[in-house]
């Protein structure tokens, strides 16, 4: 017997009768010769961790467009943030952590330089979902467009993370709400650090049931997930504490994400995106050989190629682009 199969048999004896089974995935689209070490979805795991998308995502904005310092979060940061709430409670309800993990740090793969503005940007031009991009990343983006081959419901727990989605296992479940429960509270800290909000300015109906600090608020609502979704086929809050986050969420989208001060520069950067979308539209033959390569596939458009393309780049390299397409020489610093 493999390790493989050994860690396969734990899971029959350890995990929870509505986790999901590494022996039991549905599979990948290519079918490939197992592993002998690890089951399938550590493998997803690892394949994602080390594909270039992910390396990138530490110089995607998450909320602040080029902070002052060090401490805001990167969509890096927030991926592995992310991570770590969803397999904290994946581990108490004995689901699939190499599962809820590898979904965790794949969910944003496909997002956009500048954040939610660059996914606004491309939205505008071409139909584009961070989410539905991301699953494009794993399927036909990443490895010089042959992609990671990931089992069905990595990919799946992937592009049902946003609130509207309805994932298929109960590990994909876990991961959207842990997804909520990383962004706001990290977010608020990133925006007391700042100075657009001072812990006061929480309304105190939600900080009376959510806690006065990120660590208290953290616990309140992991410690909610899991208390009421121990031995239950659905993962959910209670409905108190879930009321009180949709109303923080609220609260943040009123004073945080639409603030000028946290979201002032937005604008220029959409029309950044808009108009190096538009330029290589027009100019498809500058785009990396992966690309145009990839125009020829009776699949795909150049408009959703060029999509792929600017979706892939860090918040430096597009502004670089467009410096080097639209800045005249002399005028560069």
């Amino acid at each position: 017997m493999t390790i493989r199969e050994q860690l396969e048999e734990r899971e029959l004896e350890y995990l929870s009768p509505y986790a999901a089974l590494s022996k039991d995935s549905r599979g990948r689209d290519v079918e490939e010769d197992e592993c002998d070490i690890r089951p399938v979805f550590q493998r997803d795991r690892d394949r994602i961790l080390h594909c270039k998308s992910f390396r990138r995502l530490k110089q995607k904005t998450q909320v602040f467009l080029l902070p002052k310092g060090d401490h805001y979060r990167t969509r890096l940061t927030h991926t592995l943030e992310v991570s770590q709430n969803a397999r904290t409670i994946a581990k108490a309800l004995r689901l699939n952590e190499d599962l809820v993990e590898a979904i965790a740090l794949g969910h944003d793969l496909g997002h956009t330089p500048f954040g939610h503005a660059g996914e606004r940007a491309l939205n505008q031009v071409y139909h584009f979902r961070h989410n539905e991009q991301s699953v494009r990343v794993v399927e036909c983006v990443e490895k010089q467009g042959k992609g990671l081959n990931l089992t069905w419901e990595v990919r799946d727990g992937i592009l049902n993370h946003p609130t509207a989605g309805t994932p298929h296992t109960l590990e994909g479940q876990v991961l959207r709400l842990s997804d909520k429960i990383a962004y706001i509270n990290h977010d608020i800290d990133d925006a007391i650090r700042g100075e657009i909000l001072v812990e006061d300015d929480i309304p105190k109906e939600f900080r009376d049931i959510l806690g006065g600090s990120l660590k208290i608020r953290l616990n309140t609502m992991v410690h909610d997930v899991i208390t009421n979704s121990m031995d239950q086929p659905e993962i959910r809050m209670s409905e108190k504490v879930e009321r009180a986050m949709i109303g923080l969420r609220q609260f943040m989208f009123e004073n945080v994400y639409k603030n000028p001060k946290a979201k002032g520069e937005e604008d220029k950067a959409v029309q950044m995106i808009v108009q190096l979308y538009e330029y290589y539209i027009r100019h498809m033959e500058l785009l990396p050989e992966q690309y145009i390569l990839a125009v020829d596939q009776p699949e795909n458009t150049k408009e959703q190629v060029v999509c792929d393309y600017i979706a892939g780049m860090t918040d430096n390299y597009a502004v670089k682009k467009f410096e080097e397409y639209f800045i005249p020489e002399s005028w560069k610093i």
